[in-house]
């Protein structure tokens, strides 16, 4: 029987811990054995919660045993992961154990230094702040899960149980895993490269600053031919101390900087309206729908139609 055993530090996320849980646990093999055994393990036998205690059966001893293991996130009120903790995953790493996070338990991982050189994600939320933490890591923002072999990675909620019945089907074969998804009411189909739906902040126009102005009209001018030349008139300044002016005020170009501001007013249209695709790209200042469709899938991760179909709020008349 292979063994799956969940960290639970202080501050876990319970539906980061409740995820592994619960899908391994239901597992059933054709002649109804259960292939997976899951234990819960600790550093200390009761673990604080943000809205909760647990009463953890297991130690890190467990770790030693386990085939698998899952490492959930914990919340913002975590502080350092406890060294023991990292030392019985680094431990558990050099013995070949298959390790994988959950959302921003990857911090975990990372902090052990298992990631060192490898890609990664978690919660898009918090990929900056991976990047920032941990800049031997190659993080990947935009995936669902990534698999390394020994040790992966997935992104928040749902991509938990996206990396669990991955894990499964690596295991038992995609019969096994399908069932598994049926059980837990998933997809099995959705695929770690599959992008995570990120919902794009407004691009941030800096207070006070001489191009707050221009960023404001620039919002308000979407819909229009906008270019480095129009921009620049628009400050008085030449194009080029325009743009030296503006990578250091926003760090990104004016032209990326457009780019990003219409793709998130396309994304406000697409949760609001029923427009057609071709419309919305006209409003969002998109040259042609085929380029529209093209930047937004580089930009949001997935297609106009996808990204209205997911996040679609009921349309007023």
């Amino acid at each position: 029987m292979h063994t799956v055993a969940v960290l639970a530090l202080d501050h876990v996320v319970a539906f980061d811990m409740a995820v592994p849980i619960d899908v391994f646990g239901r597992v059933r093999l054709p002649d109804t054995r259960r292939p997976y055994r899951v234990r819960v393990c600790g550093v200390t036998p009761e673990v604080a919660g943000d809205a909760f205690s647990l009463s953890v059966p297991w130690g890190l001893e467990a770790l030693a045993d386990a085939d698998t293991i899952i490492v959930p996130g914990c919340s913002e009120h975590a502080g350092s992961p406890p060294e023991e903790a990292l030392e019985a995953l680094r431990s558990a790493a050099a013995r070949g154990t298959r390790i994988a996070s959950i959302c921003t338990g990857t911090f975990i991982l990372a902090a052990a230094g298992l990631l060192d050189g490898l890609g990664a994600t978690t919660h898009w939320v918090a990929t900056e702040a991976l990047a920032r933490l941990y800049p031997e890591v190659d993080v990947r923002p935009d995936v669902l899960y990534v698999d390394n072999g020994q040790l992966l990675t997935s992104a928040g909620a749902a991509a938990g149980l996206d990396l669990c019945l991955h894990l499964i089907r690596r295991d038992l074969g995609s019969a096994v895993a399908a069932d598994a998804a049926r059980l837990s009411v998933m997809p099995l189909e959705r695929e770690g490269g599959q992008a995570q739906f990120i919902v794009h902040e407004q691009p941030p126009v800096p207070r006070g600053s001489v191009l707050e102005p221009v960023l404001s009209w620039i919002e308000d001018n979407l819909g229009h031919d906008l270019t480095l030349d129009t921009m620049a008139a628009r400050c008085g300044m030449s194009e080029r101390t325009f743009s030296r002016r503006f990578r250091e005020q926003t760090g990104t170009t004016p032209l990326q900087w457009l780019l990003r501001a219409r793709v998130r007013r396309a994304q406000y249209l697409l949760e609001t309206t029923d427009h057609s695709v071709e419309r919305v790209a006209d409003q969002a200042g998109f040259g042609s729908p085929t380029a529209f469709r093209e930047r937004f899938k580089r930009v949001a991760g997935t297609t106009p139609q996808a990204y209205r179909t997911s996040f679609r709020s009921p349309v007023r008349s």
